[in-house]
């Protein structure tokens, strides 16, 4: 369990390899933090073992990177506390069950069974690359364990329906986040919009003039007249989207109770263009037909690529956007607020630093989700912020001088 890039061994003569050793076992620790935790949570006795499995074997893998710190002749670390992302990781788990962090597991993972094979001068390496792939073929063979158990058809079937190593196997069963993507994109956006665009507008203000009351007033207006533009934009957008879709639904609705033989065949037609045995597909497709709105939910997925339970709620959309927009709007105004404004210059420095600290923290915030690095994604929302704040700033102080002159 690491997110290590694949490089050579750890050179025993090298003193990076000391901190490289440090590195590799506080990820494993990471994994066992994970793996325990998994087990912990899952109330399915079956599942329970077979995560506790996981952890005794990142259990070994610390051991090896342990031993190999003596053998350096450093001092080995007690377990720490585990990274952000795997904390993120766990609580979700403990909200929604282990099946919901199944794709968030693996991208944690990442490549380690090549970074441990590409390790020659590790003796545990092929072991410990075994045991890695050995994790990714567990979480594929529950995947599909899943889909079976959820379409009343054997893992077998459903291994040839989807394919082990599909994404589609693992993304079936992730719908804890389903119907809140929309949502969660709103907010995001609207967090970041309202940071960016009045975090320039502030700048853009303060070049032109030092007044603060001119600076207030300006990044009041810009934060309620973005908000709402964002709320309403976001509100028109989501519910064109839910139109459409629910359009496109209503025809597959009424195909589906003028001719259910001939769009039972189709689904036959998909299953078997899958790779799925004409027996099998049809055998799916009539446990599938038994219930009329799991078949229009089917036919909606697989025929038109769409489906149901992603159509996220305008209200919900709007008005996260709306109040993340005010969040983050307010940030850069906050030093020019009368009881606590402490001066031109310093508010200036203070709502420009407020703000790309704010943008850091909503950057890092999103990298739990994307499962980018957290201080990558900080810094790429910082650059962009300050990028705009510093033109907009110019722009105003050239404005400012122009008007003075």
């Amino acid at each position: 369990m690491t997110t290590v890039p694949s490089q050579p061994g750890p050179d025993l003569s090298d003193p990076a390899a000391v901190a490289e050793s440090l590195s590799w076992l506080r990820a494993e620790h990471d994994g066992i933090a994970l793996y325990e935790a998994l087990a912990a949570i899952d109330r399915d006795a079956a599942r329970s073992s077979v995560f506790a499995a996981m952890a005794a074997a990142e259990r070994r893998h610390a051991g090896v990177w342990a031993d190999r710190l003596r053998e350096l002749g450093a001092t080995v670390p007690p377990p720490g506390r585990p990274r952000a992302r795997v904390r993120f990781i766990i609580l979700v788990a403990r909200l929604f069950g282990t099946r919901r962090v199944a794709s968030m597991v693996q991208g944690l993972e990442g490549g380690d069974e090549a970074s441990y094979l590409a390790m020659v001068s590790l003796p545990e390496a092929a072991s410990i690359a075994a045991d890695e792939r050995e994790h990714a073929a567990t979480w594929e063979r529950l995947a599909i364990e899943d889909i079976a158990r959820t379409s009343g058809i054997t893992a077998e079937a459903a291994a040839r329906a989807e394919g082990p190593a599909s994404a589609g196997a693992i993304m079936s069963i992730e719908r804890w986040h389903r119907g809140g993507a929309g949502t969660l994109r709103a907010v995001v956006f609207g967090a970041s919009d309202g940071l960016v665009s009045n975090l320039s507008l502030v700048m853009g203000v303060a070049g032109a003039t030092a007044e603060p009351s001119f600076i207030l007033l300006s990044g009041i207006a810009g934060l309620l007249a973005g908000a709402f533009s964002m709320a309403a934009g976001e509100y028109i957008s989501v519910q064109s989207q839910r139109e459409v879709l629910h359009r496109q639904i209503a025809l597959e609705r009424a195909e589906l109770a003028i001719m259910p033989e001939a769009e039972k065949e189709e689904l036959v037609a998909i299953y078997r263009s899958k790779g799925l045995p004409e027996d099998d597909a049809r055998r799916m497709a009539d446990h599938i037909f038994a219930d009329t709105d799991i078949a229009l939910e089917t036919i909606v997925r697989e025929e038109l690529g769409l489906d149901p339970k992603e159509i996220a709620s305008p209200w919900s959309a709007a008005g996260g956007s709306f109040v993340a927009f005010i969040i983050g709007a307010v940030v850069p105004v906050v030093p020019y607020i009368p009881i606590l404004y402490p001066g031109a210059q310093v508010a200036l420095v203070l709502s420009f630093g407020l703000s790309l600290a704010a943008l850091f923290a909503v950057g890092a915030a999103v990298s739990l989700l994307t499962g980018r690095n957290f201080v990558f994604a900080g810094l790429r929302q910082v650059a962009i912020g300050a990028a705009a704040a510093i033109v907009t700033f110019a722009v105003g102080s050239l404005i400012g001088v122009s008007v003075a002159g």
